[in-house]
């Protein structure tokens, strides 16, 4: 018997094990749990609940406070893409025993500046420290947004003839927590001026602020955040959620410095790894230009990579591309973690 594969359930594991049991079957219920898609919604009382759950992923190789800021955005991210300013979250800790009060203190400390900063209360919890427990994976959060149904972003939005937009490109993340974490044995095998521009992707791992600076600046259609899978699974997810192909040049889509090399380094395709933090958006066409003009305004690296047409699937540049599946992020961390520690042993 083979070993389970790491990181997120794949759709068919979804659609055995989950799908077919998803409890109550209530008519207040407006979007179920699909394979891919980032968030479910409720009506309740007119309005749009969209909701989202994901582990508190805290990465101590990283500092406690940039680990708590990642954690947090990881939180926020999936029920940012539903257009919904987000509003409310419910976090669990389950700490590994060895945290110290001061660690945790810098942890909470980061969560309420960023909740404040965004405009969430965080209305309830539980935390506590429990043998067996190990990072990265410490708990885990819902996250809620609330609004009128006519601003929800729904992920089967896309409709041919929309713009796709892409901001930051590919492997952000997979960028981001690799060299963060295992910058030392990068040391002589990648320039150093490569290796801190890598590290530098770290704060680019959050799609908030585009998602909402979208959705405010032209008629979104549907969104996603390239999370397992990276640029294109998401893409192909979204094309798959609204029935619909999608047409893309991959040379329109900017890579962000740092991520080639990186991701050369570690042997993991930029395409398919892990991109936590990079936005993916159709838009209708009179709206593009205003989304990529308002995007532009406010930093964001983003682009105009391709259409949504009649049709099934993803196509890059002519060819066909199916969902990758396995995400090469999580084998490519367990390899380094273990050459990690073999080094300071």
């Amino acid at each position: 018997m083979s070993d389970p594969e790491l990181g997120k359930a794949d759709r068919e594991f979804f659609d055995e094990y989950i799908y077919p049991r998803l409890g109550a079957d209530r008519d207040d219920v407006r979007l179920q749990p699909q394979h891919g898609v980032d968030f479910g919604v409720a009506d309740v009382g007119g309005q749009a609940l969209a909701m989202a759950t994901d582990p508190v992923f805290v990465v101590p190789a990283a500092g406690f406070e940039r680990a708590a800021w990642f954690a947090f955005h990881i939180l926020l991210s999936d029920v940012a893409v539903s257009g919904l300013d987000p509003a409310y979250l419910s976090v669990d800790f389950n700490l590994p025993p060895e945290i110290t009060d001061e660690q945790f203190e810098t942890v909470w400390e980061t969560f309420d500046e960023e909740a404040t900063d965004l405009g969430v209360s965080i209305v309830t919890g539980h935390t506590g420290r429990y043998a067996g427990v190990n990072y990265p994976m410490v708990g885990g959060a819902t996250s809620l947004a609330v609004g009128d149904f006519e601003e929800l972003v729904t992920p089967d939005g896309a409709r041919p003839g929309d713009h796709v937009i892409v901001t930051k490109g590919p492997a952000i993340e997979a960028t981001g927590l690799l060299s963060v974490h295992f910058d030392s044995l990068m040391e002589g095998a990648v320039p150093d001026d490569e290796i801190q521009a890598a590290k530098d992707r770290f704060y680019d791992m959050s799609p908030i602020k585009e998602a909402m600076v979208a959705s405010t600046a032209g008629p979104v259609t549907a969104m996603h955040d390239a999370t397992e899978g990276g640029v294109y699974g998401g893409l192909f997810e979204m094309a798959r959620s609204a029935g619909v192909g999608f047409e893309i040049e991959r040379d329109r889509i900017p890579i962000q410095p740092g991520v080639q090399a990186a991701c050369e380094f570690f042997d993991i395709d930029p395409w398919i790894s892990i991109s936590e933090g990079t936005l993916l958006a159709t838009v209708d066409p009179d709206g593009a230009s205003d989304v990529l003009s308002a995007l532009e305004s406010q930093g964001i690296p983003a682009a105009d990579a391709g259409r949504v047409v009649e049709g099934s699937g993803l196509t890059v540049d002519g060819e066909s591309v199916d969902h990758p599946g396995k995400d090469p992020y999580w084998a490519a961390f367990e390899e380094y973690m273990g050459k990690l520690q073999a080094a300071e042993e």
